[in-house]
């Protein structure tokens, strides 16, 4: 580990957000991947990220989730050590390496499912549990009640509460997205960090994706980065539009698709 995760900025209890960026910069090989980029999630909300190939998004994630260094700039990541709590406490995300992000409450999900197909949806979700297993582990270990029940929970979200003994390899492109997503929700993240969710699914599963986050997003924060308008318009959130490193615009779908800048650098591609 880069540090423990004792190591905090600050403890306080205040309504401070979930998320804060300010003045990151990162550059590859004299190219300014982000460039002075200023950005605020707030505690229990979803954020919609757009943009042009190329203007950041991918590189905003890995700043936030630790897998890149910034040359500069502030990333922190506000929570309560425990569930309930007021008491919170800031933690400076550039202190820490991937795997440090993720124990602090940062989950991750990358466009490319995943999930192990050998394995039946179950096993899966139970592989993905806080203080994971390996596979041999997972066949001799015994879930503990509380266990058992959070996987339960999980199978109805992700609605396969009657599929979870099929095998992960027999879900449709769709399914297995969401069998990710509940693997994700295994690790008990506050903050969840998806990549174009909706690429490859059919128009209903696209839908049903939106539903899914709009009721995760009573329980969880989410920055979701997408390309499909439609999906977009259907989560009914902010939405931050990046070009070039750096935020270009922010408000509703409808705000920043009439937003003149907004119409030149990126919808009028």
């Amino acid at each position: 580990m880069s540090n423990s995760l004792s190591n905090a900025t600050s403890k306080h209890i205040d309504n401070s957000p979930v998320l804060y960026l300010d003045g990151v910069s990162v550059s590859f090989d004299g190219f300014k991947a982000l460039n002075n980029l200023s950005l605020t999630i707030e505690k229990g909300e979803m954020r919609a990220i757009i943009g042009p190939n190329g203007a950041g998004k991918t590189t905003m994630m890995d700043v936030i989730t630790g897998k890149t260094r910034p040359d500069e700039g502030i990333i922190t990541f506000n929570t309560s050590a425990n569930k309930g709590s007021q008491s919170t406490t800031d933690y400076d995300l550039t202190q820490y390496d991937e795997a440090d992000v993720a124990n602090l409450g940062v989950g991750r999900k990358f466009q490319k499912p995943s999930v192990i197909e050998s394995l039946t949806i179950f096993e899966n979700l139970e592989m993905s549990l806080k203080g994971g297993r390996s596979i041999w582990q997972s066949l001799f270990h015994k879930l503990s009640p509380e266990q058992k029940l959070k996987l339960d929970e999980i199978l109805v979200l992700i609605d396969m509460a009657e599929k979870a003994d099929d095998l992960a390899g027999n879900l449709s492109h769709g399914q297995k997205q969401w069998l990710e997503i509940g693997m994700l929700l295994g690790q008990e993240p506050e903050l969840l960090l998806i990549d174009e969710p909706a690429a490859g699914m059919t128009d209903e599963e696209t839908m049903k994706t939106a539903e899914l986050f709009k009721t995760l997003a009573k329980t969880h924060s989410l920055m979701v980065v997408e390309h499909d308008m439609d999906f977009i318009d259907a989560l009914n959130c902010k939405v931050t539009v990046l070009n070039e490193g750096s935020v270009l615009a922010e408000g509703t779908l409808q705000e920043v698709k009439a937003n003149e800048d907004v119409i030149e650098k990126y919808l009028g591609r």
